[in-house]
């Protein structure tokens, strides 16, 4: 089984004139997202929901009605549809169903595995059903059993993962054929995350600039490493630092709770759910993402990468494709709190080397993590897997002799499975 990523190539035939054909029309794109949370996933499917209206095509997003994505989709601009797609169940099908006949979409983008089950099944039940595209946005393990094979094989049409090594991952670990995957890396704006004035953004947000913040920006589950990095907060000596956690989650409780048992409740700050992360990046000294597990290419590591600041992270999921030890970030073992404390305070003792590594990181993510590249490689792999309009069901990738151009990181150098 092929496990290396290579490059597309257009090849003379039947195939690539369809797919040419289709390049410049309006796709009519359904994308559905059972979750009920808010995290990185979520905000990938609007950026690039939005950015697809943007180029002209017709889009609509089905999430369940209690979902959060749903009450943040008007904010970015997309239409959204409620439906009972939260569980599956013989009505969240035939909602499906029912959406497919009326709205009959070129294909569908499904992104958490009950969608996915849910969509897949409602394919069934409709005339002339549209492909099936499942985005695979974390790293936890696919289960090798029938129906999941089955489901991630035969259901689907395309699979996208959110790094080189997700896609890696499928291929050796569940032997899925590696033309049915496409990596692309989730893109952000560097029109809206760039270095800032670290004084103006303290008083902007009635910060002391004198004191030294560790900033850390994620949804409050548990392997983000929230606890880590408070324990290594703890272990911090010679600095007169202060702890910012941005986010929200399932986790905010039992976090404040290990935070005012330790006594650290005057130097570690809950400042919640921001739709403005652009603000607070310029406020950290060292931006830390100690995450142990699940992990893609993390969005507010690629928005700290942007903003050119020191960066402490760990090797997990597709993390080493955007950044390297030494070059970009300083890397540390997962769930070693020991060497985590070290790192934080080295960066906190040597600017020098918080700068040079901030400024390379902004250059990788400048050079492969743009938003304009993600939707020039989700357009790519849309036009390729679309259903012709006289309704004929569109071809496999088997069945064809190109394929989308796999988009990499960088060169090496309810869980929503």
């Amino acid at each position: 089984m092929d496990s290396q990523v290579r490059p597309w190539r257009p090849a003379e035939s039947v195939a690539y004139d369809r797919v040419a054909a289709l390049r410049g029309r309006k796709l009519k794109i359904l994308h559905t997202e059972a979750s009920l949370g808010w995290g990185g996933q979520e905000i990938r499917i609007l950026e690039e929901a939005r950015g697809m209206i943007g180029r002209g095509h017709d889009v609509l997003l089905a999430c369940d009605p209690a979902a959060r994505i749903r009450a943040e989709a008007a904010r970015y601009g997309v239409p959204s549809l409620a439906l009972p797609i939260g569980r599956r169940s013989l009505r969240g099908i035939l909602a499906l169903r029912g959406l497919l006949t009326r709205y009959r979409p070129d294909l569908i983008n499904s992104h958490s595995s009950t969608d996915t089950w849910l969509a897949a099944l409602a394919r069934f039940a409709v005339n002339s059903p549209p492909p099936l595209v499942r985005t695979r946005h974390i790293s936890a393990p696919v289960p090798r059993n029938f129906p999941t094979t089955w489901l991630y094989t035969r259901a689907t049409t395309h699979l996208v993962t959110t790094g080189v090594r997700l896609r890696e991952t499928l291929i050796r670990e569940n032997g899925y054929p590696g033309d049915m995957i496409t990596s692309v890396p989730t893109g952000i704006d560097p029109e809206r995350f760039q270095p800032g004035d670290r004084l103006a953004a303290c008083r902007a947000l009635g910060l002391d600039p004198g004191l030294r913040y560790i900033g850390i920006v994620a949804t409050l589950r548990s392997w983000k490493g929230h606890d880590d990095l408070i324990e290594a907060c703890r272990r911090l000596t010679g600095h007169d630092w202060r702890l910012l956690i941005v986010g929200d989650g399932p986790r905010r409780t039992l976090l404040e709770e290990t935070v005012a048992r330790l006594g650290l409740g005057d130097r570690i700050g809950f400042v919640g759910q921001r739709n403005d992360p652009e603000r607070w990046l310029p406020v950290f000294d060292v931006f830390c993402l100690p995450s142990y597990a699940n992990e893609g290419v993390p969005q507010s590591l690629l928005q700290a990468m942007l903003a050119g600041l020191p960066i402490v992270t760990t090797p997990v999921g597709s993390i080493t494709e955007a950044v390297q030890d030494g070059i970009s970030a300083l890397l540390v073992e997962p769930r070693n709190t020991t060497a985590l404390a070290q790192a934080l305070s080295r960066l906190l003792d040597e600017p020098a080397l918080g700068r040079r590594l901030g400024t390379a990181a902004r250059a990788i993510a400048l050079q492969r993590f743009g938003r304009e590249s993600m939707l020039d490689a989700m357009q790519h792999v849309f036009e390729h897997i679309a259903r012709p309009r006289s309704g004929r069901p569109a071809s496999s990738p088997s069945d064809l002799s190109c394929r989308p151009k796999p988009v990499s990181g960088p060169r090496q150098g309810s869980l929503k499975t």
